[in-house]
C-alpha cells in the first residue's frame, strides 16, 4: 500500500517476527482502542494519531479505510486486517505478540472500537490474558446523535442494529416495550442501514407508539449531515417516500410516564413476563415500584404457574 503503509498477511503475523521500525516510548503497552472520524478526517485527535503512528501494527476492520486516514496525515503505519471473519483464529496471534512486548492499536473504519463494530472478543481475550487494554476516547456517532437529538440524554439504552427481518425486528422491539411497561424509562440509540430506515421507524411506530418523539442523524461531521425530528409516525411517512443516505442513527425519546398504584402490579409483571424470563421480569417491576424483589418475584412466580 503506497503512502508508507503496509499490510501484513496472516502468514508474517504467525512468523512472530516484530516490525524492524523504530517505536514509540510513549505508546501504552499492550492494546490501545482508537477512535477514528466518523465522517470528517479533521476529527482525530493528535493522540489517536501518535498512537496509530507508534505502534507496531494496527489492527484494523478495512486497511483501505484505515489506510486512506493514515495517508491523510503521511503516517507510516503496519496494518493487519481484523474483522468479524478472522477475529477468532486471529486473537492467539495478537495475543502472542502482546506477550512478546509488542504495542499494538484497535481500529474500526469509523468511531470507536466495539460499538457495533468488531474487537470485543480480541479485548476480552487480552484482559483474561492480562494484557494492559487502554482507549484514546474520541468519536462515537451514537452520542453525537444522542447530543444533537433534542431528546433526554441520560438515562440512554443503545441497541446497535435491530434484527433486519421483520419477526426478530418486532421480538426485539416488543421485549423493549415490556421492559418499558416494567418502569424502563430511556432515550434509545440504534443504529440503521439506509435501505432499510423507512421498515425499521414504521416498526418502531407500531411497536412503541406512533407520537414517540424520535430523530434521524445522518452523515454525521460530514458536507451534508442533517438532523430529522418529528413523531416515529412523522418520520415514518417522510422516508417512505424520500431516500436515504449516508451513516444513518437513530435516537427514540423514552416512554412517557405512566402512573401505576400498588394494585397495578399484576399489570406490569404480565406486561414484563411478555419478554422476559420470570427473574428477569420480577427484577424489572421491583425496581420500577420500589417494592421488596422477593415480594414481586412470589407473585410473579404466582402469574406464570395461572397462566401455564
Amino acid at each position: 500500500m503506497p503512502g508508507g503503509l503496509a499490510v501484513e498477511g496472516q502468514n508474517d503475523l504467525a512468523s512472530g517476527d516484530p516490525p524492524e521500525r523504530a517505536t514509540n516510548r510513549e505508546i501504552p503497552d499492550g492494546l490501545s482502542l482508537v477512535a477514528t472520524p466518523i465522517g470528517n478526517l479533521g476529527d482525530l485527535s493528535p493522540r489517536a494519531l501518535a498512537v496509530l503512528g507508534g505502534a507496531d501494527a494496527v489492527l484494523c476492520e478495512d486497511t483501505r479505510v484505515t489506510g486512506h486516514l493514515l495517508q491523510r496525515y503521511g503516517v507510516s503505519a503496519t496494518l493487519v486486517p481484523l474483522h468479524d471473519h478472522n477475529e477468532a483464529e486471529m486473537i492467539p496471534r495478537i495475543l502472542d505478540r502482546i506477550a512478546r512486548g509488542e504495542k499494538l492499536a484497535l481500529a474500526s473504519d469509523a468511531g470507536t472500537p466495539l460499538v457495533s463494530d468488531p474487537g470485543y472478543r480480541l479485548v476480552r481475550a487480552a484482559i483474561e490474558a492480562g494484557h494492559a487494554v487502554t482507549a484514546i476516547p474520541g468519536p462515537n456517532a451514537a452520542v453525537v446523535a444522542l447530543t444533537l437529538s433534542g431528546l433526554p440524554p441520560h438515562p440512554f439504552v443503545f441497541l446497535g442494529f435491530l434484527p433486519p427481518k421483520d419477526g426478530p425486528r418486532a421480538a426485539a422491539i416488543a421485549r423493549h416495550r415490556a421492559a418499558e411497561r416494567a418502569g424502563l424509562t430511556a432515550t434509545i440509540i440504534l443504529h440503521e442501514a439506509p435501505h432499510r430506515l423507512a421498515e425499521t421507524l414504521a416498526a418502531l411506530a407500531e411497536g412503541l407508539g406512533p407520537d414517540r418523539p424520535a430523530a434521524v442523524a445522518r452523515e454525521l461531521t460530514k458536507r451534508f449531515e442533517e438532523v430529522r425530528r418529528g413523531t416515529l409516525a412523522e418520520l415514518a411517512a417522510h422516508y417512505a417516500t424520500a431516500e436515504a443516505r449516508g451513516e444513518i442513527c437513530l435516537v427514540v425519546g423514552p416512554a412517557p410516564e405512566e402512573t401505576t398504584a400498588a394494585e397495578d402490579l399484576d399489570t406490569q409483571l404480565r406486561a414484563a413476563l411478555e419478554g422476559q424470563s420470570l427473574r428477569d421480569a420480577a427484577a424489572m417491576v421491583a425496581a420500577a415500584t420500589g417494592l421488596p424483589r422477593k415480594q414481586v418475584y412470589a407473585r410473579a412466580l404466582e402469574i406464570s404457574r395461572e397462566a401455564g
